[in-house]
């Protein structure tokens, strides 16, 4: 069997490319339908979904804060994020109530005139510290320790600057009367009061120092409390 091409090898490459081109176009045309069909669903979801989600959430929000703007006392109210930002503050108002030790090592004059503390409280809302005591050294013991309590210093740092302020003032002593103490020795008793500067227990108050006549201590430096300072109550005579 014969057969004969009647049509030209130009022709043929011209068929062809024709062929080609159409592939091109439409393939072309598919991915621009695709390409603008995402375009479409795009726009829909930004400006169509997203819009009426973010509408709908200002509404809430509207309508919660109106709800909340009605409670009474809303701006007393303690949240969160009101507490977090009061940290700070509420740490630098902490009292640092443990110098007390560090002042009655220092106050507490050396022997015969030392005194045993039966009984210590220590009032904030007065600024008032009152200690009930025995001194073996009996009433000379007892204008020893009070002396040392008029010149002792609380000396601190206050931005910067070294402050020195008085330890005590306001002082008193009374229930003056003699007793026994647990080995049979006779000892005076008597409570003494007196008034504290503000800045004594105060966490602001920094390199804190007790300097008496005597002796100085820098406070918040001890680990522990001397046994010796403390005693149990006599019995009175």
């Amino acid at each position: 069997m014969i057969e004969i091409n009647l049509v030209p090898d130009v022709k043929q490459e011209l068929i062809r490319a024709e062929r080609v081109r159409a592939s091109v176009i439409s393939v072309a045309i598919l991915v621009g339908i695709v390409a603008v069909g995402v375009v479409v669903l795009l726009a829909v979801w930004v400006f169509g979904v997203q819009t009426a989600r973010n509408l709908l959430t200002d509404n809430t929000i509207k309508s919660e804060s109106q709800k909340l703007s009605q409670v009474p006392d809303v701006n007393n109210t303690l949240t969160i994020q009101n507490q977090l930002s009061k940290i700070s503050a509420e740490h630098d108002q902490k009292a640092i109530d443990s110098r007390i030790f560090d002042i009655l090592s220092t106050i507490n004059p050396p022997a015969p005139n030392d005194v045993k503390i039966t009984n210590l409280s220590l009032d904030s809302s007065t600024s008032t510290i009152k200690i009930e005591a025995q001194a073996a050294g009996g009433y000379s013991a007892l204008e020893v320790f009070k002396k040392t309590i008029n010149n002792t210093k609380f000396e601190y740092n206050d931005n910067g600057q070294r402050q020195s302020v008085d330890l005590a003032s306001n002082m008193s002593d009374s229930d003056r009367n003699l007793g026994q103490d647990a080995s049979g020795a006779t000892v005076l008793r008597f409570t003494l009061s007196f008034t504290y500067p503000e800045k004594l227990f105060s966490r602001t108050a920094e390199n804190a120092t007790i300097a008496a006549p005597t002796k100085s201590n820098v406070t918040d430096s001890y680990l522990g409390v001397p046994q010796s300072l403390f005693t149990q109550n006599t019995e009175g005579n």
